[in-house]
């Protein structure tokens, strides 16, 4: 039975083979031309071949030698390739986020210099895409996604509330005709809706028990972000989330429309991962940052309900359909 050369034996003949003589191959490596060519002897006595012809001082490769030498540098090129990726790994950290759009650059975007503040040697790799990951075929860490929280097979975890109510800018309130019935104020508006929202204009109505006419105007936007610009602009009533209008609703720049409704509220943005990513380093980092600014968001919401006088009403997610509590 073939005994199995010295690794050694291999980094030495590729050394030989690529310099061209022992002395050149020895400096290299930093060691005596007499061990080099022991070891490259003893590679030939146990594969069974001759690897060098010699000519003195010389030496060029068999065929045998040349088979060898394509097969060693190559090995050694991808282990040296290797251990200096390794080595950047130790240096290097990176958290890879996936995003819903929309979240990302209203609620996340502006918070993330917070992150990389208190994680400097970390980099950071964001993703802003309305479909979820596919863990087993992308290099992703965590995904934030907007929806009913069932991705099955993941672990999915809660971290915010959609606080759902009318919005509109304040000149475009005061261009409707005042009313205390909110069918007839809403039947002058144009209603703006997100495509991809779980709590639409008609889930809305229904469940406050409004009625509007049948040929209302509106506007359906595939996203929120467009819908809530629309808003601003002045095109009409959007219906639309604190978690993302926030700002707006906090400097006066969208009041809400019927204050004396509640504000429906209910999980909406979930973490997702497979369970056994919940022990990287980089995904725990990021969950309890997330965390610290859930809290600090919930306050400012807290603030803006109370600023404008308005009661919340809970929800519940039954087989991904929004219900009463």
């Amino acid at each position: 039975m073939a005994l199995t050369p010295n690794l050694n034996a291999y980094l030495y003949f590729e050394a030989v083979a690529r310099r061209g003589t022992i002395t050149h191959a020895a400096e290299e490596l930093s060691i005596s031309p007499s061990a080099v060519s022991q070891q490259v002897k003893l590679l030939e006595q146990r594969l069974g071949v001759k690897l060098f012809r010699r000519d003195g001082r010389l030496l060029s490769l068999t065929l045998e030698g040349e088979q060898l030498f394509q097969v060693s540098t190559t090995a050694l090129r991808m282990l040296r390739d290797t251990g200096r990726h390794l080595g950047k790994t130790r240096e290097t950290h990176r958290l890879n986020l996936r995003v819903t759009p929309s979240f990302g650059v209203r609620w996340l975007a502006p918070r993330l210099a917070g992150f990389v503040a208190e994680h400097p040697d970390w980099d950071l790799r964001v993703d802003a895409a309305p479909d979820p990951t596919n863990f087993e075929r992308e290099v992703m860490d965590l995904d934030i996604r907007y929806g009913n929280g069932d991705w099955q097979g993941l672990h999915a975890r809660p971290v915010l509330h959609d606080h759902v109510l009318p919005l509109c800018s304040p000149r475009y309130l005061s261009g409707l005709k005042a009313s205390d019935n909110p069918g007839a104020l809403l039947d002058q508006a144009r209603l703006i809706d997100s495509a991809r929202a779980l709590c639409q204009w008609d889930f809305w109505l229904y469940h406050n028990g409004i009625e509007t006419s049948s040929n209302r105007k509106s506007i359906l936007m595939d996203r929120s972000s467009i819908a809530l610009q629309l808003a601003l602009d002045g095109a009409g009533i959007v219906l639309e989330s604190l978690a993302l209008a926030l700002p707006e609703v906090a400097n006066g720049r969208l009041v809400p429309v019927l204050p004396k409704l509640p504000v429906l509220t209910f999980p909406s943005y979930w973490t997702i991962c497979p369970a056994r990513y919940l022990n990287r380093r980089a995904v725990h980092l990021f969950l309890d940052w997330l965390d610290g600014e859930v809290d600090d968001h919930s306050a400012q919401v807290s603030h803006v309900l109370t600023m404008h006088d308005l009661s919340v009403e809970e929800l519940k997610l039954d087989g991904g359909q929004l219900t009463g509590a």
